[in-house]
């Protein structure tokens, strides 16, 4: 039976792609995915059709993916993953098990890994929360930034549409003091911006930078804040969990 397959594709950069991924790309009928994935992903996708996903009602989505099926496999590349704010769940549960979810790494682990910095640092951060304003905005009953923005929490904020000096007056009114901030714009893409400042700093040296878009929204910026990102890791924690036999062992 052939199926659909949702590939995560990772922030964007083809050598983050998993080699399951890439194997269904170089075998697949046809690629649904967004710009700039048709770009970044072009060497792998070929001279196969692609299509950008939202041309399409999901009725008529669903008749095109029928159509394709017959011929082959077909290749969703997913921004991220699945795990977080995927806009494709009401399409795998209609196509059951034609649908199969492949994982890839999130925006959030490239812009770890680029930071250099681990997001859940133990003495410094408790809870890591990944949230979109937008949706928190949108969400009748919903708390609000100000409520999850607590002492030893990492904020992951996805979509943000708040104007900066906004959210940093909200953020600041959450944590109650200065914080550590970054502002991950692009992250393995061509053009990718990295700044850190703190909530006191920050606009200003965003002021003349691409992270935000015409409109006032974070296009592509993945804006991360806490203790986390500026505290130093105690180093007496090596020795004990290497005393107390916390290791790693052959399942």
């Amino acid at each position: 039976m052939n199926r659909v397959c949702f590939v995560g594709a990772g922030p964007g950069d083809p050598m983050l792609l998993t080699l399951r991924g890439a194997a269904l790309l170089k075998r697949c009928r046809a690629v649904f995915t967004f710009p700039p994935l048709d770009q970044t992903f072009a060497g792998l996708i070929g001279d196969r059709p692609v299509f950008d996903p939202f041309d399409f009602g999901f009725d008529d989505l669903l008749a095109r993916l029928d159509m394709l099926l017959t011929e082959g496999d077909v290749v969703f590349l997913q921004p991220g993953d699945l795990t977080f704010f995927s806009p494709f769940q009401a399409l795998i549960e209609a196509l059951g098990d034609r649908a199969e979810v492949v994982p890839g790494v999130g925006v959030a682990n490239a812009a770890s890994a680029l930071l250099k910095r681990t997001l859940n640092l133990s003495g410094s951060c408790t809870r890591t929360i990944l949230v979109s304003t937008r949706a928190l905005a949108e969400s009748p009953g919903a708390p609000s930034l100000e409520d999850v923005a607590r002492p030893g929490v990492t904020l992951l904020i996805y979509m943000n549409h708040y104007p900066l000096a906004e959210l940093v007056a909200r953020l600041r009114s959450g944590y109650g003091c200065n914080q550590p901030v970054a502002l991950v714009h692009r992250v393995s893409l061509p053009g990718q911006r990295l700044l850190i400042g703190t909530l006191d700093d920050i606009a200003g040296k965003a002021q003349h930078g691409p992270f935000w878009g015409p409109q006032g929204r974070a296009d592509l910026t993945l804006i991360i804040t806490g203790e986390a990102l500026g505290a130093r890791a105690d180093r007496g924690w090596w020795d004990k969990r290497r005393e107390g036999g916390h290791r790693h062992r052959p399942v």
